[in-house]
C-alpha cells in the first residue's frame, strides 16, 4: 500500500513565546532534568507558521496544543493567549489546559477552563519515579484523595484527561480508570517508553495491555523519541505496532509533541516514520490513528465531518 496522503490532526503539540517569560522552564536560566537532555535548543518561538512550515507537504488539517507550565497562579492566562492565537492564525483548534487538581480552589479553575470553547481537555501530571525499580516506594498523585476529589470534578464539566506518567505507575492508572469509569482519561506520550532494553520493552508491552482493558482510555503515539538516537520507523516500530494491536486504530492518535520532540527528530522525520509504519494498513486504520481519533475524541466536529466524509 502507498503511504498515506489523507489529512492529519496533530493531536499534542505546543505553541510558546518562551520570551514573554510565562513558563518558568524556558527561560534562559532554567535548566530543569529533562528525558531529552539539554533541552536550549527549544526556548524559542514556535508559533502555527512555524508548525505549518516544519510540516510542508503533511496534510495537516488541524492541531491541538497541550499545556506548556505555564505559571501555576495563571491557568486561564494561558487558554486566553490560546484563544488569541486561534483569532489570529486559525490555529490551534482546540487546547488541553492545566489545572491543579489538588488546590483547593480547583472547581473555580475548571469551571472558568470549561466555559472556554477551545478547552477540551485538562492535563495534571502526578509525579513519577525515575524508573520501573523505583515505582513501588513513589506513590503518585493519581492516589492522592485531595486531588482525585479534584479530578471528580472533571465529569461535572464535561472535561477529558490528558495523563502524562510513565507505564511502570501502570497499578495507578488502573485504580484511577476503575474508580471513575465515566472519565476519558487520554494517556500521552505512548506512556513513556524510555528504556528500550529487551525488559524495559518487556514491561512497557506488559503495562500497555493492562491499559488497553481499560474502557476509558485512549493512547497518543507520541513522544516516543529516544535522545542520541535517530527518529525512524524501524527504531519505533515496535512502538506504534504494539500501541495498535493492543488499542485498536479507533484509540490511538499520532502526534508530533514539537517543538519538544525537534529535540530527537524532524517534524517529517517523525510523521513520515508514523505513514511508513502504517502503510500496511487499512484506509480505515490510517484514518483513524492520524485523523479520526483525534477529532472525535478532541469535539473537532467540522474537522471530524470532512474526516467522516473521506
Amino acid at each position: 500500500m502507498a503511504l498515506y496522503q489523507g489529512p492529519i490532526i496533530d493531536a499534542h503539540h505546543h505553541f510558546w513565546e518562551p520570551e514573554l517569560g510565562h513558563q518558568p522552564w524556558l527561560r534562559p536560566d532554567a535548566h530543569i532534568p529533562f528525558r531529552y537532555g539539554n533541552y536550549d535548543a527549544i526556548k524559542r518561538s514556535y508559533l502555527p507558521p512555524d508548525l505549518l512550515n516544519d510540516a510542508a507537504g503533511l496534510n495537516i488539517v488541524g492541531t491541538v496544543t497541550m499545556e506548556t507550565e505555564w505559571e501555576s497562579d495563571d491557568p486561564i492566562g494561558e487558554m486566553d493567549y490560546m484563544e488569541q492565537m486561534q483569532a489570529r492564525y486559525g490555529l490551534p483548534n482546540a487546547c488541553v489546559a492545566h489545572a491543579l487538581l489538588n488546590a483547593p480552589d480547583v472547581e473555580a479553575t475548571l469551571a472558568q477552563l470549561a466555559d472556554k470553547p477551545i478547552v477540551r481537555s485538562v492535563r495534571h501530571k502526578p509525579g513519577q519515579a525515575r524508573c520501573a525499580a523505583e515505582a513501588p516506594t513513589h506513590p503518585t498523585l493519581m492516589m492522592d484523595p485531595q486531588w482525585r476529589r479534584g479530578f471528580a470534578l472533571l465529569e461535572k464539566y464535561d472535561l477529558h484527561f490528558d495523563l502524562q506518567v510513565a507505564w511502570y505507575h501502570v497499578a495507578d492508572i488502573v485504580d484511577l480508570s476503575m474508580a471513575f469509569p465515566n472519565q476519558l482519561i487520554i494517556i500521552n506520550h505512548a506512556a513513556l517508553p524510555a528504556d528500550r532494553s529487551a525488559q524495559g520493552l518487556r514491561g512497557w508491552a506488559a503495562a500497555v495491555a493492562q491499559m488497553a482493558r481499560l474502557d476509558n482510555t485512549v493512547m497518543k503515539i507520541s513522544g516516543i523519541g529516544v535522545p542520541g538516537v535517530a527518529w525512524t520507523a524501524e527504531n519505533n516500530r515496535f512502538i506504534v505496532e504494539t500501541l495498535v494491536e493492543e488499542f485498536g486504530s479507533q484509540r490511538v492518535m499520532f502526534a508530533s509533541n514539537f517543538p519538544v520532540d525537534s529535540l530527537t527528530g524532524s517534524y517529517q522525520d517523525i510523521f513520515n516514520g508514523f505513514r511508513v509504519i502504517a502503510a500496511s494498513w487499512s484506509e480505515d486504520e490510517q484514518l483513524d490513528a492520524f485523523a479520526r481519533t483525534a477529532a472525535r475524541v478532541y469535539g473537532l466536529e467540522e474537522i471530524g465531518e470532512c474526516v467522516q466524509s473521506l
